[in-house]
């Protein structure tokens, strides 16, 4: 389901979960073939990412703590899956180390996969383990690990060991906790936010036309009224806003110094979804600007709040921001896209020379169905999938001020001096929600999750 939600769309999604109880009725094998032509047909083999973007999250919250620890004692690993490979590889290779995966390929026509797994997934013979490990490592000794209803009679044959499993032992084992991964989730793709099995899919679509209808009464409200008025019915549709204050509750109307009354307050926050500026704003009770590193023009023309593009010049954007501080208060995320995990990837140092005061604001929002975030898919669709969710939360707490531009302008090491301050409100904000603090970038994040630099072109330079 996820392939076929993910990656051909709603209603690639509705056809396979149509057709689910004949899959339930036949062998499984050709419940299988069945299933990948429906959600594999018409794919652009280049575009589909959702083996390495979407499926690792859910597959290692499959792993078996005892199977995870018995594969780990192993030296060179082989993984073998009756799936397609392209939906297996990513995930065994990046995540569980494995050195090489066996799984149906399927067959490609001008680019697009035509839905059908090739015949031979695995010789039926040892001979291609002598090929893959060489003479010296089939030497050492070999353990097997399978299931009953699955036999490898023909490799096992070579294993000193061998271990079978049945349904009834995989049931006994535990989940492998988050803390025992090989390599932290940090980054994954994809729309829904549960694990679509046939129920929960079943559920989702008949959700679907209130959830669309939820979500054009709460934009209404939102985009209409005022925030004294908007606030309490937003809250009786379902939206939930939890708001922390410091001891030293931030003023926002005006300052005891009069020299700062110059430029306004910078907020800056770690980035969850494209509605961080909103919330924010309904928290302090007034419109903020929010400058972005990129932004749909459908989001721009729809944003309640003014908008302003980061050009990724440092100088221009240096400029821009000091206008726009002069004019007001100014919001802010320097991680320059959204991560899903407690993470908070690295910040850009350009906004701590900008505000002479600079807030930290730690947010956090949880979505129960779907996410308002997506690496490679529509981003102008963001608020709408964010906002179909019956009960979407946020967590806004405003923290300590910190002064910006005043200290990152003594001395000759101004540089040094805004990589400090940028660092260290990273680690505010991620002490505040108990977040883990990385040096990943937006880059980092679009190269695991869409294949490219996450940079977004102007429309005027197509």
């Amino acid at each position: 389901m996820l392939v076929a939600f993910e990656a051909g769309g709603l209603l690639r999604a509705l056809v396979l979960l149509l057709i689910y109880p004949f899959v339930c009725l036949v062998n499984e094998q050709m419940g299988l073939k069945m299933m990948v032509m429906v959600c594999f047909c018409g794919i652009k083999k280049e575009t589909f990412r959702v083996g390495t973007a979407v499926l690792p999250k859910y597959f290692l919250e499959d792993v078996g703590f005892e199977g995870f620890e018995m594969l780990m004692r192993g030296g060179r690993k082989v993984g073998m899956s009756k799936l397609p490979k392209v939906m297996v590889e990513g995930f065994l290779k990046e995540y569980l180390g494995i050195d090489v995966v066996v799984g149906r390929e399927l067959k490609v026509v001008n680019g697009y996969y035509v839905g059908l797994m090739e015949d031979k997934m695995i010789r039926k013979s040892a001979s291609f383990l002598q090929e893959i490990f060489g003479e010296q490592t089939m030497d050492s000794d070999v353990i097997g690990i399978g299931s009953l209803c699955n036999p490898l009679d023909h490799l096992f044959s070579i294993c000193k060991e061998i271990y079978m499993l049945s349904d009834a032992d995989k049931k006994k084992w535990h989940y492998l906790p988050k803390e025992k991964y090989p390599k932290p989730l940090i980054f994954h793709d994809g729309r829904l936010a549960q694990r679509p099995t046939p129920l929960a899919t079943l559920a989702i679509f008949i959700y679907l036309p209130f959830g669309i209808f939820l979500f054009i009464i709460r934009g209404l409200v939102a985009l209409s009224l005022p925030y004294k008025i908007s606030n309490p019915i937003l809250a009786f549709s379902g939206l939930r806003l939890k708001i922390t204050k410091p001891n030293s509750c931030v003023s926002t109307s005006n300052t005891t110094n009069v020299e700062h009354k110059s430029k306004g307050i910078l907020y800056v926050c770690n980035h969850k979804t494209l509605l961080d500026p909103l919330y924010l704003s309904v928290t302090l009770n007034k419109p903020i600007t929010a400058v972005t590193y990129s932004l749909s023009r459908i989001s721009e023309l729809l944003a309640p709040i003014k908008t302003v593009r980061l050009t990724r010049d440092r100088d221009q954007d240096a400029k821009m921001m000091d206008k726009l501080l002069s004019q007001g208060d100014l919001v802010l995320c320097p991680e320059g896209t959204t991560c899903r995990e407690p993470y908070i990837l690295r910040f850009s140092p350009l906004f701590a020379e900008m505000g002479d005061e600079i807030v930290p604001v730690a947010m956090d929002a949880h979505a129960s169905m779907f996410y308002g975030t997506t690496a490679s898919g529509f981003k102008c669709l963001d608020p709408l999938f964010f906002m179909m969710n019956p009960f979407p939360s946020y967590n806004v707490k405003l923290l300590e001020k910190v002064s910006g531009t005043s200290r990152c302008h003594d001395g000759d090491d101004g540089g040094e001096l805004r990589l400090k301050i940028a660092n260290s409100i990273q680690k505010e904000i991620g002490k505040a929600l108990q977040f883990e603090c990385t040096k990943l970038t937006r880059k980092d994040k679009y190269l695991i999750l869409a294949g490219n630099d996450g940079i977004v072109k102007a429309s005027n330079k197509s």
